[in-house]
């Protein structure tokens, strides 16, 4: 915006304060909602509207300016929906007829009038009367470029959403997607409840946290990076069904499929296993694609996909020998991997434990061709602490993981409910955390404490909703469904220290 207009606005804020016009007021009088206006009169035609015309008062922001002299044009959107406004200076008092041509794009007003038809069949509000409600000292985008900027489009999204069809829609699309995900659970007995996001210990995932420092209690804590453990700590306590939604902190990079900040669902069910959650989750992703779309077969960046049950069932041992050529079970370590690797022609890298290099084998060879939904399952037990084992191999546990176009959207166990199990596998998460690896779980007294009460068999899931709606959206980046995603420091931003 150049510096004369941002003037010639505040020149025009300064004239309507001089004249004793509040340019910001508290209090709207009475109006009709747009949306409601073009549906009342939407079949009406130009000869009725004109033997009668109806009366109306309605309010919005001015999102287009059109002068012909003696008549003006305005757009007027009110929660997305729009319509024209016209002033003809014949038929109002001059003060009202200028008092609308110093109105600016962005302005919010309130107009009260006459609904009509213009020649070209556009259903339009006459003015009579004009209210200013809250000057726009900055121009919005252009109507028909937009935000070419990527980092101005989530910088300041407020701007993108006026500019951009489409984040609007994936705004509301995300909306449905939470109510679809919601109304299932609710529909199946789940209890919506709130967890801590300050936590004493963090835990529930493999994952650095954000800590912070409360000066009261003179204590460090930490944003969760899961919901996990406190939501099983009310299995615990008897609610036998529990789900929450909410965020989660992780302190990672940012990519195409990671924000620090994200959505989870996470519901825990007692009395079943991770088949269980297999079917539940075939269930809810229907629910939430028709809540959000309308249909379960979709298409994202091209790829025709279908959402609806069942999803294909692989083990990871299976998936990878397919694609790798490697029998993860056949090489019980990690030199016998290893060697299984190179046999194969391929790098083995620098994986510090058996665990973590079937982790890698199944990200490189595996995971970029799962575009149909499809379960993965029985993952190694080193990867995942908090998982039940299975009875048919120790060194893995019941544990599967949903993927839907070449991205994992959740996660699922039969939950570990063996207190004495569970510490051993913290024990020996402590020590990876001693040999340097800053993402393995810590150990949590209190957590063991519950379980020691008695857990029953339970079955856990979490989804992550912004990849799920990211899905939905057809969007090709994460950043596209949250609506203030994590961005580097603009350098003209100023921080908190600075006063």
């Amino acid at each position: 915006m150049s510096d004369n207009e941002r003037e010639a606005r505040r020149a025009r804020l300064d004239a309507l304060r001089a004249a004793g016009i509040d340019p910001f007021p508290a209090r709207v009088e009475a109006v009709e909602r747009v949306a409601a206006v073009r549906a009342a009169h939407e079949a009406a035609t130009e000869e009725a509207l004109d033997a009668e015309p109806p009366q109306t008062a309605i309010a919005g922001r001015v999102l287009a300016l059109r002068s012909f002299g003696k008549l003006l044009f305005l757009t007027l959107v009110e929660d997305g929906v729009r319509i024209q406004v016209s002033a003809r200076k014949q038929e109002i008092p001059p003060e009202l007829f200028a008092a609308v041509k110093q109105v600016d794009v962005g302005d919010f007003i309130r107009v009260e009038g006459v609904v009509w038809r213009t020649k070209k069949g556009e259903l339009t509000v006459d003015v009579r009367g004009l209210t200013l409600l809250a000057k726009s000292l900055r121009p919005l985008p252009e109507k028909w470029h937009g935000l070419s900027d990527v980092e101005t489009r989530f910088r300041q999204r407020y701007l993108d959403l006026l500019a951009n069809e489409q984040a609007r829609d994936i705004a509301f699309l995300r909306s449905r997607v939470i109510s679809g995900l919601r109304n299932f659970l609710d529909e199946r007995g789940f209890l919506e409840v709130e967890t801590p996001v300050l936590q004493a210990i963090y835990g529930g995932a493999a994952a650095r946290p954000f800590t912070t420092h409360h000066n009261t209690l003179d204590q460090d804590l930490y944003l969760r990076i899961s919901d996990e453990l406190y939501l099983k700590r009310l299995v615990v306590g008897g609610l036998d069904r529990v789900y929450e939604i909410g965020h989660n902190f992780r302190n990672e990079g940012v990519s195409r499929k990671h924000n620090p900040e994200f959505t989870m669902l996470e519901c825990y069910q007692a009395f079943a296993d991770y088949r269980d959650m297999m079917d539940l989750t075939e269930g809810m992703v229907a629910e939430a694609a028709l809540r959000a779309v309308g249909r379960t077969s979709i298409e994202y960046q091209g790829e025709k996909l279908d959402l609806a049950g069942p999803w294909p069932r692989i083990t990871i041992r299976d998936a990878i020998a397919e694609r790798a050529g490697v029998d993860i079970l056949a090489a019980p370590d990690l030199p016998a991997l290893q060697e299984a690797v190179r046999a194969e022609g391929l790098s083995p890298g620098d994986a510090p434990t058996w665990g973590v290099l079937v982790d890698e084998l199944f990200s490189a060879h595996v995971e970029p061709h799962l575009l149909q939904p499809t379960f993965v399952t029985d993952h190694p037990v080193e990867l995942s602490p908090l998982a039940k084992r299975s009875s048919e191999d120790p060194r893995l546990v019941e544990r599967f993981e949903p993927f839907v176009a070449g991205m994992e959207i959740g996660n699922a166990f039969s939950e570990l409910n063996d207190p004495d199990d569970q510490r051993e596998r913290f024990v020996e998460m402590g020590r990876a955390r001693e040999q340097g690896d800053d993402e393995a779980h810590p150990m949590d007294e209190e957590f063991l404490l519950a379980l020691e009460h008695g857990m029953p068999p339970t079955g856990g899931l979490g989804i992550g909703v912004d990849r799920l709606v990211m899905i939905l959206a057809d969007a090709p980046n994460l950043r596209e469904v949250i609506l203030f995603p994590q961005l580097r420091r603009d350098e003209g931003t100023p921080s908190p220290e600075d006063g």
